[in-house]
């Protein structure tokens, strides 16, 4: 049964299209991130950017070697699309897209993250089998099939991805629709639509469907009778956060992912005319069959528990953000905080508060104070500074105030204790967090 459901040969036509679809998002990503200003105003114009603990070695290149990076990486996501050199290439992008994701957090994104998923899987799908410039190349290689697991790979992946999004959404701060009015008061000056943003019926609408969406909308584009309403509802969804929102890629991004949906004739007849159609459905077992399980397996196993890791960690992820990152929590609550530092020269015996301009750029001094993995590198990082002078300090958080959602101001770190002499703890609470007064927020 297993072997049938993994292995049985199926029409690769879906599978090319979305390599062309993904190798131009990814290219425009690239190139795209370069023109917007995204590149000067992450990696470049901070004095140093918040990796992800443990990724230290990680920093952004000197001058202006972060446009030739993401030049190349555009180069890359080039040959993507045309199925250059295909392996070499989505490898060499992954790699390259990885180190832009574990460097920075300032502008941390689960979009990024669905990304370099997405290019970990597109690095061992036989993508490059047809139309593509290897297919060309080296014509003993064509194939008009793939096995069927690599369909359902995608599939998988985006099932774990919409329903840990729509479970993410049932707590309060979604349901109360509090969240909407701080997200939409943000987009009242929109021409035409800013106003009409603001009614509390479009919250609500906004509310229902995006649960409703996240739930359904992978069930029902497996069932053929549901199929094309379903991937109607998903372009007015994603068109709508795209324009909305604007979160780059990852609408188109989610849309061209439908295509592992559709029959093979549809897909064949739209985009690959000239394509022969593969119909055998012959069930090979490969030579690489018991690494590929094993591999699998292990890796649905870390997609399923990695967002679960917040329910093993005493205060709630609203509030702690532990275990927020690479859990699919998206468009789900706004915060916004408030925090001072101050610095005790144990060698002088004086204190002063920090001024955070003279560090931080516009971006990162709008999201430190309700992150603390960014509080704990910040105090480390005065830390190493005055170490580098001869100088013994503590760091403390005088000030500290998170409101999330709108609502009321909470104190969140304590005030009483050196930041700096603390240890990072991976998996669990951070003690010097206040806990949260409004859990069931």
């Amino acid at each position: 049964m297993l072997t049938k459901f993994l292995f049985t040969k199926i029409d690769n036509s879906s599978l090319i299209v979305f390599r062309v679809i993904f190798g131009l998002l990814i290219f425009l990503e690239s190139i795209g991130a370069i023109f917007t200003g995204w590149v000067r105003k992450t990696l470049i114009e901070p004095q140093f950017t918040f990796n992800f603990i443990g990724f230290d070695f990680l920093q952004p290149l000197d001058g202006n070697g972060m446009y030739y990076y993401f030049v190349l990486m555009g180069l890359f996501g080039f040959f993507v699309m045309i199925g250059y050199r295909y392996r070499l290439s989505i490898i060499a992008f992954t790699l390259m897209w990885a180190g832009v994701y574990f460097m920075q957090k300032a502008s941390y994104n689960n979009h990024y993250y669905l990304l370099l998923l997405l290019c970990l899987i597109m690095m061992v799908l036989p993508a490059n089998s047809y139309c593509s410039m290897d297919a060309k190349r080296h014509p003993e290689k064509q194939k008009i099939w793939m096995y069927s697991w690599c369909k359902w790979l995608i599939v998988f992946q985006l099932l774990v991805v919409y329903t840990y999004a729509a479970i993410a959404k049932l707590y309060p701060g979604w349901i109360d629709l509090s969240f909407f009015k701080v997200l939409m008061g943000s987009k009242s000056a929109y021409p035409l639509v800013g106003d009409l943003l603001q009614l509390e019926s479009i919250h609500w609408f906004m509310m229902i469907s995006g649960i409703a969406f996240d739930f359904l909308i992978i069930p029902l584009l497996l069932i053929k009778k549901t199929r094309k309403c379903a991937f109607f509802a998903a372009i007015l969804f994603h068109l709508f956060n795209s324009v909305v929102f604007q979160i780059g890629i990852f609408p188109y991004m989610s849309l061209a992912l439908c295509l592992f949906f559709f029959e093979p004739e549809t897909i064949t007849k739209r985009f690959l005319k000239r394509k022969p159609l593969y119909t055998a459905a012959e069930v090979e077992k490969p030579t690489y069959y018991k690494i590929l399980l094993l591999i699998g397996t292990a890796y649905a196993i870390i997609q399923i528990a990695l967002p679960l890791r917040h329910w093993f960690i005493a205060q709630p992820v609203l509030w702690t953000e532990e275990g927020h990152r690479m859990s699919w929590r998206m468009m789900l609550r706004s915060k916004a905080g408030i925090i001072e530092f101050k610095v005790l020269n144990h060698d002088t015996g004086k204190q002063h508060s920090v001024d955070l301009n003279a560090y931080l750029s516009v971006k990162q001094r709008r999201v430190i104070g309700s992150k603390p993995d960014m509080i704990w590198q910040f105090a480390q990082r005065l830390k190493e500074e005055y170490k580098a002078k001869g100088y013994n300090i503590s760091v403390f958080v005088t000030d500290s105030r998170v409101s999330i959602n709108g609502g009321p101001w909470e104190a969140f770190v304590k005030p009483n204790i050196d930041i700096a002499a603390q240890p990072w703890h991976y998996f669990s609470h951070e003690p010097w967090i206040h806990p949260y007064k409004k859990a069931s927020k």
